[in-house]
């Protein structure tokens, strides 16, 4: 069972805020779908909360739906101004009422990391993750403020122990680590023997392993080889969303559901196509939907035609025709 603040999250696996993905259509389907034990939204930083607010009286497209959706719910954002963090951070937890307020300090791509300064450029500073964990835990109080950071910088400046314990000594619930090093990226293997070093080094909050789960039985392997509370599943959600509620049944000692089949999985797709539309409409929801489709097309025969195929579709008939046409059966 895993505790973040005053929140019993069963089972023990979120969802990874992934950009591009981690939407309101895609949070529905996972719920639908079941095992998810907490959602995370795809990431914004606070400058752009108060910039689009300014200029267009409306909050960032990736809080569409937060408001009315199911709990529980953490919202992630990422900057590097403590004071401006937890003015959005305290807003969020009263305005929209979300359960959790995550902090991303382990993003390494260039924009975030390098050029704002933020993200995972910011494990190198410890101390400046405390004061940015302990404003927004101020502020936020009594919503639950949690950080999810990388190993280290670098693989030759691994310091996650000294992280998380910034983070908890700043009043954060917990601490989500993927087990790589910034400068990795996401190439190699995540180190789940780093991750778990860092427990005997936290009193009391949550520890939660991130990096390469891409099965049920790597879920169960995971809690129960290292000393961590939850996991945190990322990509592979993505290609196969039902990884959940097979990790989930895997822990609860209950037989693994099979696999959708390739008529199961063009009703997912139906049915999150029309939440992307719900909320995006036709010709950006069209976009979008495309990156989806191929995800959900990984492992099926004659996938790579389809790949092909969905990327010149430009309307919702197209996308429909396409699917009943080309999607491998």
């Amino acid at each position: 069972m895993l505790k973040i603040g005053p929140l019993t999250i069963d089972p023990p696996i979120l969802s990874a805020p992934l950009a591009g993905f981690s939407n309101y259509a895609f949070r529905q389907i996972l719920r639908e779908l079941g095992g998810v034990g907490m959602c995370v939204t795809e990431m914004f930083s606070a400058r752009s909360f108060v910039h689009i607010e300014a200029k267009r009286g409306e909050h960032p497209g990736r809080l569409w739906g937060v408001r009315h959706e199911p709990r529980p719910l953490s919202v992630q954002l990422w900057d590097n101004d403590a004071e401006l963090m937890a003015e959005v951070g305290g807003r969020l937890a009263r305005e929209y009422g979300v359960s959790v307020v995550d902090v991303n300090f382990g993003c390494p791509v260039p924009d975030v990391a390098a050029k704002a300064e933020s993200g995972s450029y910011l494990l190198r500073y410890p101390e400046k993750i405390g004061d940015i964990v302990r404003r927004l835990a101020d502020a936020c109080k009594p919503t639950p403020v949690t950080a999810k950071i990388r190993l280290g910088w670098t693989q030759d400046a691994i310091n996650a122990i000294d992280v998380a314990q910034a983070v908890e000594e700043a009043g954060g619930a917990a601490v989500t680590v993927h087990g790589r090093t910034a400068d990795m990226f996401y190439r190699g293997a995540a180190n789940w023997e780093e991750i778990a070093r860092i427990k005997p080094h936290l009193k009391q909050i949550a520890l939660i392993g991130n990096g390469d789960l891409r099965s049920a039985e790597d879920v169960v392997t995971a809690l129960a080889r290292y000393d961590v509370d939850g996991v945190m599943i990322g990509r592979a959600g993505l290609a196969q969303p039902w990884i959940f509620r097979e990790a989930a049944a895997a822990l609860h000692g209950e037989p693994i559901p099979p696999e959708p089949t390739a008529s199961e999985r063009l009703d997912i797709i139906r049915k999150h196509f029309a939440f992307v539309l719900e909320q995006h409409g036709p010709e950006k929801g069209t976009r979008l939907m495309r990156s989806f489709a191929c995800q959900f097309s990984h492992g099926l025969p004659g996938a790579r035609a389809f790949r092909c195929n969905v990327a010149t579709v430009c309307t919702p008939d197209e996308f429909y025709a396409l699917l009943e046409r080309d999607f491998p059966k």
